[in-house]
Protein backbone atom coordinates (compact mmCIF):
# COMPACT_ATOMS: atom_id res chain seq x y z
CA UNK A 1 0.00 0.00 0.00
CA UNK A 2 1.15 3.54 -0.79
CA UNK A 3 0.18 6.80 0.89
CA UNK A 4 -1.11 9.32 -1.67
CA UNK A 5 -3.10 12.51 -2.10
CA UNK A 6 -5.24 13.23 -5.18
CA UNK A 7 -4.85 16.67 -6.73
CA UNK A 8 -6.73 18.38 -9.54
CA UNK A 9 -5.32 21.39 -11.43
CA UNK A 10 -8.49 22.33 -13.33
CA UNK A 11 -11.97 22.72 -11.88
CA UNK A 12 -13.04 19.77 -14.03
CA UNK A 13 -9.97 17.76 -14.88
CA UNK A 14 -8.08 14.58 -14.19
CA UNK A 15 -7.04 13.68 -10.66
CA UNK A 16 -3.33 13.03 -10.26
CA UNK A 17 -1.72 11.15 -7.38
CA UNK A 18 1.20 12.64 -5.46
CA UNK A 19 3.39 11.50 -2.58
CA UNK A 20 2.56 13.66 0.48
CA UNK A 21 5.52 12.37 2.49
CA UNK A 22 4.92 13.38 6.11
CA UNK A 23 2.48 16.18 5.22
CA UNK A 24 -1.15 15.70 6.28
CA UNK A 25 -3.48 17.35 3.76
CA UNK A 26 -7.27 17.41 3.89
CA UNK A 27 -9.60 17.47 0.91
CA UNK A 28 -10.39 21.04 -0.18
CA UNK A 29 -6.96 22.44 0.68
CA UNK A 30 -4.48 23.73 -1.87
CA UNK A 31 -1.00 22.26 -2.29
CA UNK A 32 2.20 23.12 -4.10
CA UNK A 33 3.50 20.07 -5.95
CA UNK A 34 6.25 19.08 -8.33
CA UNK A 35 4.97 18.07 -11.79
CA UNK A 36 6.49 17.09 -15.12
CA UNK A 37 6.19 20.69 -16.32
CA UNK A 38 7.42 22.36 -13.14
CA UNK A 39 6.04 23.54 -9.82
CA UNK A 40 2.24 23.84 -9.78
CA UNK A 41 -0.56 24.65 -7.34
CA UNK A 42 -3.61 22.40 -7.29
CA UNK A 43 -6.70 21.58 -5.28
CA UNK A 44 -6.63 18.50 -3.06
CA UNK A 45 -9.70 16.39 -3.85
CA UNK A 46 -8.49 13.21 -2.12
CA UNK A 47 -6.85 13.62 1.28
CA UNK A 48 -4.15 11.32 2.62
CA UNK A 49 -5.15 7.78 1.70
CA UNK A 50 -3.61 4.34 1.35
CA UNK A 51 -4.06 2.80 -2.11
CA UNK A 52 -2.79 -0.43 -3.64
CA UNK A 53 0.54 -0.31 -5.43
CA UNK A 54 -1.14 -1.59 -8.63
CA UNK A 55 -3.37 1.51 -8.89
CA UNK A 56 -0.50 3.99 -9.17
CA UNK A 57 2.36 4.62 -11.57
CA UNK A 58 5.71 4.91 -9.85
CA UNK A 59 7.61 7.04 -9.16
CA UNK A 60 5.16 9.55 -7.68
CA UNK A 61 5.98 13.23 -7.74
CA UNK A 62 6.17 14.90 -4.32
CA UNK A 63 4.02 17.41 -2.50
CA UNK A 64 6.25 20.36 -1.62
CA UNK A 65 3.99 22.12 0.87
CA UNK A 66 0.46 23.21 1.69
CA UNK A 67 -0.23 26.44 -0.20
CA UNK A 68 0.42 29.63 1.78
CA UNK A 69 -1.17 33.05 1.40
CA UNK A 70 1.84 34.09 -0.66
CA UNK A 71 1.19 31.16 -2.99
CA UNK A 72 -2.44 32.20 -3.42
CA UNK A 73 -1.31 35.74 -4.20
CA UNK A 74 1.06 34.38 -6.84
CA UNK A 75 -1.81 32.40 -8.38
CA UNK A 76 -3.98 35.53 -8.52
CA UNK A 77 -1.11 37.44 -10.14
CA UNK A 78 -0.73 34.70 -12.74
CA UNK A 79 -4.44 34.94 -13.58
CA UNK A 80 -4.18 38.66 -14.25
CA UNK A 81 -1.06 38.11 -16.38
CA UNK A 82 -2.91 35.42 -18.38
CA UNK A 83 -5.56 37.94 -19.43
CA UNK A 84 -2.88 40.34 -20.64
CA UNK A 85 -1.03 37.54 -22.46
CA UNK A 86 -4.28 36.52 -24.19
CA UNK A 87 -4.75 40.01 -25.64
CA UNK A 88 -1.14 40.23 -26.76
CA UNK A 89 -1.28 36.82 -28.43
CA UNK A 90 -4.48 37.73 -30.29
CA UNK A 91 -2.75 40.81 -31.66
CA UNK A 92 0.28 38.76 -32.75
CA UNK A 93 -1.94 36.17 -34.47
CA UNK A 94 -3.61 38.92 -36.49
CA UNK A 95 -0.22 40.43 -37.30
CA UNK A 96 1.12 37.11 -38.64
CA UNK A 97 -2.24 36.36 -40.34
CA UNK A 98 -2.42 32.80 -38.98
CA UNK A 99 -5.63 30.80 -39.39
CA UNK A 100 -6.05 29.73 -35.76
CA UNK A 101 -8.42 30.44 -32.87
CA UNK A 102 -6.89 31.23 -29.48
CA UNK A 103 -8.86 29.51 -26.72
CA UNK A 104 -6.99 29.98 -23.45
CA UNK A 105 -3.69 31.03 -21.90
CA UNK A 106 -2.11 29.42 -18.87
CA UNK A 107 0.94 30.42 -16.83
CA UNK A 108 2.75 27.71 -14.91
CA UNK A 109 2.80 28.53 -11.21
CA UNK A 110 6.50 29.44 -11.17
CA UNK A 111 6.16 31.51 -14.35
CA UNK A 112 8.77 29.49 -16.25
CA UNK A 113 6.40 28.69 -19.10
CA UNK A 114 3.30 30.12 -20.78
CA UNK A 115 0.95 27.77 -22.59
CA UNK A 116 -1.30 29.05 -25.37
CA UNK A 117 -4.17 26.72 -26.30
CA UNK A 118 -5.69 27.05 -29.76
CA UNK A 119 -7.87 25.29 -32.31
CA UNK A 120 -7.32 25.12 -36.07
CA UNK A 121 -8.71 23.14 -38.99
CA UNK A 122 -5.34 21.63 -39.84
CA UNK A 123 -1.64 21.99 -39.17
CA UNK A 124 -0.43 25.49 -38.45
CA UNK A 125 3.06 26.92 -38.90
CA UNK A 126 3.44 29.06 -35.79
CA UNK A 127 7.23 29.18 -35.53
CA UNK A 128 7.42 32.92 -36.17
CA UNK A 129 4.60 33.52 -33.71
CA UNK A 130 6.47 31.61 -30.99
CA UNK A 131 9.61 33.68 -31.60
CA UNK A 132 7.58 36.88 -31.42
CA UNK A 133 5.86 35.84 -28.16
CA UNK A 134 9.17 34.74 -26.61
CA UNK A 135 10.69 38.17 -27.35
CA UNK A 136 7.75 39.84 -25.57
CA UNK A 137 7.43 37.62 -22.48
CA UNK A 138 11.07 36.46 -22.26
CA UNK A 139 10.16 33.02 -21.00
CA UNK A 140 9.42 29.58 -22.45
CA UNK A 141 6.45 29.57 -24.84
CA UNK A 142 4.36 26.54 -25.79
CA UNK A 143 1.51 26.58 -28.31
CA UNK A 144 -0.74 23.58 -27.91
CA UNK A 145 -3.40 22.65 -30.47
CA UNK A 146 -6.54 21.16 -28.91
CA UNK A 147 -9.75 19.62 -30.24
CA UNK A 148 -13.21 21.16 -30.30
CA UNK A 149 -14.32 19.04 -27.33
CA UNK A 150 -11.45 20.42 -25.25
CA UNK A 151 -12.38 23.93 -26.37
CA UNK A 152 -15.95 23.47 -25.16
CA UNK A 153 -14.66 22.05 -21.86
CA UNK A 154 -12.38 25.07 -21.30
CA UNK A 155 -14.84 27.79 -22.31
CA UNK A 156 -18.07 26.25 -21.03
CA UNK A 157 -21.55 26.88 -22.45
CA UNK A 158 -25.08 25.50 -22.38
CA UNK A 159 -26.37 22.39 -24.10
CA UNK A 160 -29.68 21.96 -25.92
CA UNK A 161 -31.04 20.60 -22.62
CA UNK A 162 -30.62 24.07 -21.10
CA UNK A 163 -28.00 22.93 -18.59
CA UNK A 164 -24.28 23.64 -18.41
CA UNK A 165 -22.17 21.40 -20.62
CA UNK A 166 -21.35 18.08 -18.93
CA UNK A 167 -17.69 18.36 -19.96
CA UNK A 168 -17.30 21.71 -18.20
CA UNK A 169 -19.16 20.56 -15.07
CA UNK A 170 -18.13 17.04 -14.12
CA UNK A 171 -16.61 14.96 -16.95
CA UNK A 172 -12.95 14.35 -16.23
CA UNK A 173 -12.34 12.42 -19.45
CA UNK A 174 -14.11 12.17 -22.78
CA UNK A 175 -15.62 8.76 -23.51
CA UNK A 176 -15.84 7.61 -27.15
CA UNK A 177 -19.27 8.33 -28.67
CA UNK A 178 -20.40 6.74 -31.94
CA UNK A 179 -23.26 6.99 -34.43
CA UNK A 180 -24.15 3.40 -33.49
CA UNK A 181 -25.25 4.64 -30.06
CA UNK A 182 -27.71 7.10 -31.58
CA UNK A 183 -29.11 4.40 -33.87
CA UNK A 184 -29.57 1.87 -31.07
CA UNK A 185 -31.30 4.46 -28.89
CA UNK A 186 -33.78 5.19 -31.68
CA UNK A 187 -32.80 8.86 -31.92
CA UNK A 188 -33.23 11.07 -34.94
CA UNK A 189 -30.09 10.92 -37.05
CA UNK A 190 -30.34 14.57 -37.94
CA UNK A 191 -26.85 15.94 -37.12
CA UNK A 192 -28.30 19.12 -35.60
CA UNK A 193 -30.23 17.06 -33.04
CA UNK A 194 -27.52 14.67 -31.87
CA UNK A 195 -24.47 16.95 -31.88
CA UNK A 196 -23.45 19.20 -29.01
CA UNK A 197 -22.21 22.77 -28.88
CA UNK A 198 -18.76 21.55 -29.89
CA UNK A 199 -20.12 20.08 -33.13
CA UNK A 200 -19.38 16.49 -32.11
CA UNK A 201 -21.81 13.82 -30.92
CA UNK A 202 -23.32 14.64 -27.53
CA UNK A 203 -21.45 13.06 -24.62
CA UNK A 204 -24.76 12.14 -22.96
CA UNK A 205 -25.41 9.50 -25.64
CA UNK A 206 -22.96 7.37 -23.65
CA UNK A 207 -24.83 7.56 -20.33
CA UNK A 208 -27.64 5.06 -21.06
CA UNK A 209 -25.94 3.05 -23.79
CA UNK A 210 -25.33 -0.01 -21.61
CA UNK A 211 -29.01 -0.12 -20.66
CA UNK A 212 -30.03 0.03 -24.32
CA UNK A 213 -27.56 -2.72 -25.24
CA UNK A 214 -29.04 -4.98 -22.55
CA UNK A 215 -32.60 -4.26 -23.73
CA UNK A 216 -31.70 -4.94 -27.37
CA UNK A 217 -30.55 -8.43 -26.41
CA UNK A 218 -34.00 -9.41 -25.15
CA UNK A 219 -36.25 -7.34 -27.43
CA UNK A 220 -37.38 -8.50 -30.92
CA UNK A 221 -36.29 -6.17 -33.69
CA UNK A 222 -38.66 -4.22 -35.90
CA UNK A 223 -39.77 -6.46 -38.77
CA UNK A 224 -39.41 -9.68 -36.77
CA UNK A 225 -42.10 -12.33 -37.04
CA UNK A 226 -43.43 -13.23 -33.59
CA UNK A 227 -46.02 -15.45 -31.95
CA UNK A 228 -48.42 -13.53 -29.72
CA UNK A 229 -51.46 -14.50 -27.59
CA UNK A 230 -53.59 -13.21 -30.50
CA UNK A 231 -51.69 -15.19 -33.14
CA UNK A 232 -48.74 -14.78 -35.44
CA UNK A 233 -47.72 -11.29 -36.53
CA UNK A 234 -44.99 -8.87 -37.55
CA UNK A 235 -43.39 -6.36 -35.20
CA UNK A 236 -44.10 -2.86 -36.52
CA UNK A 237 -42.93 -0.70 -33.62
CA UNK A 238 -40.64 -1.27 -30.62
CA UNK A 239 -40.59 0.72 -27.39
CA UNK A 240 -37.35 -0.45 -25.78
CA UNK A 241 -37.66 1.40 -22.49
CA UNK A 242 -41.25 0.30 -21.81
CA UNK A 243 -40.65 -3.20 -23.14
CA UNK A 244 -43.69 -2.94 -25.43
CA UNK A 245 -44.21 -4.08 -29.02
CA UNK A 246 -46.84 -3.07 -31.56
CA UNK A 247 -47.62 -6.04 -33.77
CA UNK A 248 -49.58 -6.40 -36.98
CA UNK A 249 -51.36 -9.69 -36.24
CA UNK A 250 -52.09 -11.87 -39.27
CA UNK A 251 -55.71 -12.60 -40.07
CA UNK A 252 -57.20 -9.59 -38.28
CA UNK A 253 -59.90 -7.98 -40.39
CA UNK A 254 -59.34 -4.46 -39.10
CA UNK A 255 -56.02 -2.83 -39.96
CA UNK A 256 -55.02 -2.00 -36.43
CA UNK A 257 -51.93 -2.76 -34.35
CA UNK A 258 -52.04 -4.78 -31.16
CA UNK A 259 -49.69 -3.95 -28.29
CA UNK A 260 -47.94 -6.66 -26.30
CA UNK A 261 -45.35 -6.87 -23.57
CA UNK A 262 -42.10 -8.51 -24.73
CA UNK A 263 -42.69 -11.27 -22.16
CA UNK A 264 -45.89 -12.23 -24.02
CA UNK A 265 -44.31 -12.88 -27.41
CA UNK A 266 -42.00 -15.50 -28.84
CA UNK A 267 -39.73 -14.75 -31.80
CA UNK A 268 -40.28 -16.97 -34.83
CA UNK A 269 -37.99 -15.17 -37.25
CA UNK A 270 -35.69 -12.34 -36.17
CA UNK A 271 -35.25 -9.51 -38.68
CA UNK A 272 -32.12 -7.50 -39.06
CA UNK A 273 -32.48 -4.00 -37.70
CA UNK A 274 -32.79 -1.32 -40.37
CA UNK A 275 -29.56 0.49 -41.07
CA UNK A 276 -31.35 3.75 -40.38
CA UNK A 277 -34.16 3.95 -37.83
CA UNK A 278 -37.46 5.28 -39.14
CA UNK A 279 -36.24 5.13 -42.74
CA UNK A 280 -34.26 8.36 -42.43
CA UNK A 281 -32.00 8.92 -45.41
CA UNK A 282 -28.97 10.78 -44.16
CA UNK A 283 -25.48 10.73 -45.63
CA UNK A 284 -23.24 8.42 -43.58
CA UNK A 285 -20.23 10.62 -44.39
CA UNK A 286 -21.91 13.61 -42.75
CA UNK A 287 -22.67 11.57 -39.63
CA UNK A 288 -19.08 10.29 -39.44
CA UNK A 289 -17.79 13.86 -39.17
CA UNK A 290 -19.57 14.12 -35.81
CA UNK A 291 -17.49 11.33 -34.30
CA UNK A 292 -14.10 11.91 -32.67
CA UNK A 293 -11.11 11.51 -34.92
Amino acid sequence: MTNIVGIRFKSVGKIYYFDPGTIEIASGEYAIVETARGVEMGTVVIGNREVSDESIVQPLKSVIRIATEADHEQARLNESKEKEAFSICLEKIRHHDIDMKLVDVEYTFDGNKILFYFTADGRVDFRELVKDLASVFRTRIELRQIGVRDEAKMLGSYGICGRNLCCSQFLGDFAPVSIKMAKEQGLSLNPTKISGTCGRLMCCLKYEQEAYEDLLKITPHQGSVVKTPAGRGTVVYVNLLKGKLKVNVEGEKEKSLSEFDISEVKVIRDAKRDEMRGGEKIDEEILKTLEDK
